[in-house]
């Protein structure tokens, strides 16, 4: 099985070599910009193809950039195209169905790019040569800078990984060039055997995430500094925005991406946990598809005060990163992370099967089954129902040989059969560690 991930390395430039770089990634951009408006301008064209006929020459003389790179202009630019005319079919069939009244102006003028962050072709654009060293193409000619990364990426650049394109990234604040590479790991295909434990991973905002075995051990990652932290910048924003004036528009550029570095930050050290937690093992995660589409609530003039409070909290929720970091990681440690059904886990009693609403008094965080009394986290029951269905793909994957990544949502029939089987699984409460602090069973 082949795994990507991103290298992340840091170029130690004299200062001719950063004016080359910097003068290199701004030219690229402009040619972005340029080739966009002539994309817009004929019909706002998607194909790369008749994009690079129509512009490379004046790539080439205008803008001076290499042949690889005038090439990748025409790419990246009909790549966006192309997303931007999913969204306004997407949006045309939700207007047809109902579901919305807004119009998707993405299209109404040509997309500009602003980062000035660039594309380089492995082979054609960059090399790596012996002493972290690494050749780098800029418009006059190719410059070799020294570089210096985390250990494992470095040692995966100079031996076994497959190495593929990277972007030039410009640290403004820091004024520093960092080159993010692709790299294709080669690992083991995972089989049953390789994988004989199993984790349920329950995400959220107040916990982060909340793991559980199939043998009761469970793990809290709490959110709760990260969403005071969140907050604090939330109202920070707004009193800037709301005075306007320079100094507060130089501020508001300083505090710009703290709050999604310190997220990223603490979602690298949850999967990281998790992942040498658990090695070896087959991790369960939410199938949380479309999650604030099926979750929506009033917005706009309609919401109440605390509605659109929480409405903003919940678009700040980075579940999706999460479990991003936790498969990648997972891989590199003889782990997979798959995706279980979602419906009803938080609801639904690992003790008796009982499923409800009033399970989850005042949706609060604690769950109280309505029949067989059985009291405990809710977040943890959660996991829990998770292990459970994880620990039953795996007899699946054992019996037919056959791994299901992720449930078919689009069948009502085939819904409404996965339901009919997890109310069949029960939790053993004897496997459960009790009278253990934040781990155990509640008691009334």
């Amino acid at each position: 099985m082949k795994t990507v991930i991103i290298a992340k390395i840091k170029l130690h430039t004299t200062s001719a070599q950063f004016q080359l770089l910097r003068a290199t990634q701004l030219s690229y951009r402009d040619a972005l910009n340029a080739v966009s408006r002539y994309a817009f301008a004929h019909g706002k064209m998607s194909n790369a193809v008749r994009l690079q006929e129509g512009t490379y020459q004046e790539i080439r003389t205008r803008f001076h950039l290499p042949s690889q790179m005038a090439c990748s202009v025409p790419r990246q630019v009909g790549a966006t195209y192309k997303t931007l005319w999913t969204k306004v079919k997407q949006n045309a069939q939700a207007r047809q169905a109902g579901k919305t009244r807004k119009r998707y102006k993405g299209l109404d003028q040509p997309p500009t790019f602003v980062s000035p962050t660039l594309t380089y072709q492995y082979g054609k654009d960059y090399s790596f040569k012996k002493g972290q060293q690494v050749s780098i193409l800029t418009l006059e000619g190719r410059v070799v800078v020294e570089y210096t990364g985390y250990n494992q990426h470095v040692a995966l650049i100079q031996k076994e990984a497959e190495i593929g394109s990277a972007k030039l990234w410009y640290d403004k604040p820091q004024k520093q060039f960092y080159l993010l590479v692709s790299l294709e790991h080669e690992s083991a295909d995972p089989t049953p055997e390789t994988h004989k434990q199993v984790v349920g991973v329950d995400v959220g905002m107040r916990y982060l995430a909340v793991t559980s075995t199939s043998t009761g051990e469970a793990t809290f990652h709490s959110g709760k500094r990260l969403v005071a932290r969140s907050h604090h910048y939330a109202r920070l924003r707004k009193r800037l925005q709301h005075k306007g004036t320079r100094s507060a528009t130089r501020r508001l550029v300083r505090i710009s991406g703290r709050e999604r570095r310190l997220k990223q930050d603490a979602n690298h050290v949850v999967s990281k946990r998790i992942v040498h937690t658990h090695p070896g093992s087959l991790i369960g995660l939410e199938d949380l598809t479309h999650i604030r589409e099926r979750t929506r609530r009033k917005h706009g003039k309609k919401a109440s005060r605390k509605q659109r409070k929480a409405n903003a909290t919940s678009s700040k929720w980075s579940f999706a990163e999460l479990h991003a970091m936790i498969a990648y990681k997972a891989l590199l440690h003889k782990s997979m992370a798959i995706k279980v059904d979602a419906h009803y886990t938080s609801k639904a009693c690992p003790k008796c099967g009982h499923t409800c609403d009033g399970n989850r008094p005042n949706k609060g965080l604690l769950f109280i089954c309505q029949n067989c009394q059985y009291t405990l986290h809710a977040d943890l029951v959660g996991a829990r129902n998770l292990a459970m269905r994880t620990l039953l793909i795996r007899q699946d994957w054992v019996s037919t040989g056959q791994l299901s990544f992720a449930p078919d949502v689009s069948d009502s029939e085939a819904k409404a059969a996965r339901l009919r089987r997890y109310a069949e699984l029960r939790w053993n409460p004897g496997t459960s560690p009790r009278f253990q602090p934040g781990v155990s069973d509640f008691k009334c």
